[in-house]
């Protein structure tokens, strides 16, 4: 992993502060087909990952919530939240890119195809007594290392797991109840990488991680293959509401793995008429946001204890496959405070009219926080109008986890935990 330091850097003129909220154009933007390519993430790859999924007996697709009501107060065309809550009974997407990648493993492991080894197979006895014991290893501020112990668990085999520091007991104790050793270190997210990617190379372990740097990109590409599954999902659920393409896309990134597979997956299947896509990160981790800044092209690393509610996001250091994409495919790069995370999550928790209830963790709101202040707040006028946000845009979000610590989400929803509005 990269071991360089936070470089300097000054805001250009794009960049507005809002009690903490600051934003950028992307001016290392590329046409498509002239930057990295998308190839990983096009449709055929992430259709070898659906296939993959829908032979899980958990497997259904996940809803994609049209928010009419909301739309109409924002003054858009339509508001579309793919609701990720419902995904494997697991309460957050990441459990798609964690068991893809396992399956990757393993079928190189057996020196089959994956296409012969559905789940039900890779999960009997037969393909259990040919692989003999495996330990899967991964750094996770909860969800991914749940996804990750929910998939060793159903193979039979055994998972490790280490938190950093701050992280939720309440998603500790749901990864270990998934039969992994997991434990809550002393470290921040990307030094609690580093030494599990250590451990791992120690102990003959499997390391299973979202992020790459140099000479580790095979397994961080499976994982975001994996996650590839919703964005495929969402281009069918789209026409029921009488929308052929999004006009815009919000993703929310931490080390940016998501985030770079759909906009990967969007501008391979769209080219030049992709959707305009908004990166958003926390802005005590926004290290997209400030590679973004440098408008070098080269990966910046945000160091610190990284104390954002949106524990999903708090992460330092970008994966460099998922920035490369974004770096040449997004249109803006969006750090939030915690406080438009909390408006997020009480604006989809609290429906309007007859939309659906939307229960979103942290991680998960933070995009529909942001469109509700670049809507409303006068002082991201010149955002909005650089995005062209207006009557005629359909905006499509993910709230990629529920109420993955139940206690914080009701500090927050109920008691009021991080204003959602400086007073």
């Amino acid at each position: 992993m990269s071991t360089q330091t936070q470089s300097s850097w000054q805001a250009p003129e794009e960049a507005v502060p809002y009690t903490g909220l600051e934003w950028a154009q992307n001016r290392m933007l590329k046409k498509y087909g002239e930057g990295t390519s998308t190839a990983l993430f096009d449709t055929t790859e992430i259709a070898k990952a659906r296939a993959f999924h829908r032979t899980f007996p958990e497997y259904k697709p996940t809803p994609l919530h049209n928010l009419k009501a909301l739309a109409k107060a924002l003054g858009v065309g339509g508001v579309y939240v793919k609701d990720e809550s419902h995904r494997f009974g697991l309460n957050a997407f990441k459990a798609l890119g964690g068991s893809y990648a396992v399956a990757k493993y393993l079928a190189q492991r057996l020196n089959r195809d994956l296409s012969e080894l559905p789940f039900p197979v890779l999960t009997s006895p037969e393909i259990k007594e040919e692989l003999g014991e495996i330990t899967f290893a991964t750094t996770t501020d909860g969800n991914h290392g749940r996804g990750l112990a929910w998939t060793a668990r159903q193979l039979k085999q055994k998972a490790i797991v280490y938190m950093p520091k701050g992280s939720s007991f309440y998603r500790l104790e749901k990864i270990r109840a998934e039969g992994a050793e997991a434990w809550i270190t002393d470290l921040n997210y990307d030094d609690a990488v580093r030494m599990t990617a250590a451990k791992a190379a120690e102990n003959g372990w499997a390391f299973v991680q979202d992020t790459s740097w140099e000479g580790y990109e095979e397994i961080p590409t499976w994982i975001m293959q994996g996650y590839g599954t919703m964005a495929a999902e969402v281009t069918e659920q789209l026409p029921e509401f009488g929308v052929d393409k999004p006009t815009h896309v919000f993703v929310q990134a931490g080390v940016g793995a998501f985030a770079g597979t759909i906009q990967g997956y969007f501008a391979s299947l769209y080219g030049e008429a992709r959707p305009q896509t908004v990166v958003v990160e926390a802005n005590k981790a926004a290290c997209l946001y400030r590679s973004a800044l440098a408008a070098d092209g080269k990966p910046r690393v945000v160091g610190g204890d990284l104390d954002t509610i949106m524990a999903g996001l708090a992460c330092g250091e970008p994966n460099l496959i998922g920035w490369r994409i974004l770096r040449d495919y997004s249109n803006m790069f969006i750090s939030c405070p915690d406080e438009i995370a909390a408006k997020g999550m009480r604006i989809l928790g609290n429906p309007l009219g007859r939309d659906s209830k939307v229960i979103s963790g942290e991680s998960g709101a933070v995009t529909t926080g942001l469109l509700w202040a670049l809507t409303n707040d006068e002082r991201l006028s010149a955002a909005r109008t650089a995005l062209g946000l207006n009557e005629h845009s359909h905006i499509l979000l993910f709230s990629t986890e529920g109420d993955t610590d139940p206690v914080k989400y009701r500090r927050i929803v109920w008691d009021g935990e991080v204003p959602s509005a400086a007073r």
